[in-house]
């Protein structure tokens, strides 16, 4: 399906690389990095959903971002890997609309639930007397709906931002992926006031989240600093450590591919700064957590050991 003001009912997605030999290479790679993401997400968020010890507010946005990962990069590296396996990526218009919508939903959505988890943190250190109240399910849940809707919102303006441009001959995309700068180098109108819509929304959505982040941390880290004992001030950082990673790996590389303008950063630049945040966080993300979070250890073990009992009294 074509836009109405567009005679282009397709594009070719050029890829990571034009090199033939790296094509294989890659593919296996990619396909590495993916089964590792879909194994440490799916696996967290069954670990969460079978754990009663872990159905706790902080746990309830860990399960939502695994979520969040697992389908954002799905959105992304199944075509990719058609890429590396075609020697043509075609990729319908409104295919490329689609995959450019999710990709704008779950990238927001992560940005924000980023924020939402910061901010969990900061109620759970500086005000535990408050927490169950201040963190009730009923609030946690209108949160993540608040995330939802602000990561459709977003992603539906940016795709109509894109999808109300003319293609006009050129339909070569200098991309693995039907992004918003990728798509408008492409088109045959003037793009200005387009990358300005995208750059605002963006310094709002990310400015928003990040405000967020370093305030609660920064009350965080003043909370810490006023407790005498290291074993507390230790058990205090332990809980932010993983979360604040991640939020670097981010909004770091996010920010370094979409802050800037696109004759400021080359699209192939792009590409690797989009590798970060599309692919490599989200494989990450779930290890980080998982290696550096005594709770999801404690409870990993319980469900093998579980899963154990259960085969020995089967076979007896």
């Amino acid at each position: 399906m074509a836009a109405k003001n567009s005679s282009v009912t397709e594009f070719i997605l050029l890829g990571l690389t034009d090199k033939p030999g790296l094509q294989i290479p890659l593919f296996f790679l990619f396909l590495g990095f993916y089964m590792v993401m879909v194994v440490g997400n799916l696996g967290l968020i069954m670990l969460i959903g079978l754990n009663s010890s872990l159905h706790t507010p902080m746990y309830f946005f860990l399960f939502n971002l695994s979520l969040i990962d697992f389908c954002y990069s799905t959105t992304i590296i199944p075509q990719m890997l058609k890429s590396f396996a075609s020697k043509q990526n075609i990729i319908l218009h409104a295919e490329c609309m689609t995959q450019l919508f999710f990709l704008c939903f779950f990238a927001i959505s992560e940005s924000i639930i980023l924020s939402a988890m910061a901010y969990d943190r900061y109620v759970a250190i500086c005000k535990p007397l408050v927490y169950t109240v201040t963190m009730s399910p009923e609030v946690c849940l209108r949160l993540v709906l608040g995330v939802y809707v602000m990561g459709f919102s977003g992603a539906l303006a940016h795709t109509e931002n894109v999808a109300s441009l003319t293609f006009c001959a050129n339909n070569l995309v200098n991309h693995f992926m039907c992004d918003v700068f990728p798509l408008l180098e492409v088109s045959c109108n003037s793009t200005y006031i387009n990358e300005l819509v995208v750059f605002i929304f963006v310094t709002i959505v990310i400015g928003m989240s990040i405000v967020t982040i370093f305030i609660s941390y920064g009350l965080i880290l003043s909370s810490i600093l006023h407790i005498h004992s290291t074993e507390g001030r230790s058990k205090a950082f332990s809980t932010c450590s993983s979360h604040i990673i991640v939020v670097c790996l981010f909004f770091g590389s996010g920010a370094f591919m979409y802050l800037k303008p696109p004759s400021i950063l080359p699209l192939d630049q792009g590409k690797v700064s989009s590798l970060f945040y599309t692919i490599v966080v989200p494989m990450l993300n779930p290890l980080i957590y998982s290696l550096r979070n005594k709770d999801v250890k404690v409870a990993l073990r319980k469900s093998l050991g579980r899963k154990i009992f259960s085969r020995e009294i089967s076979s007896i």
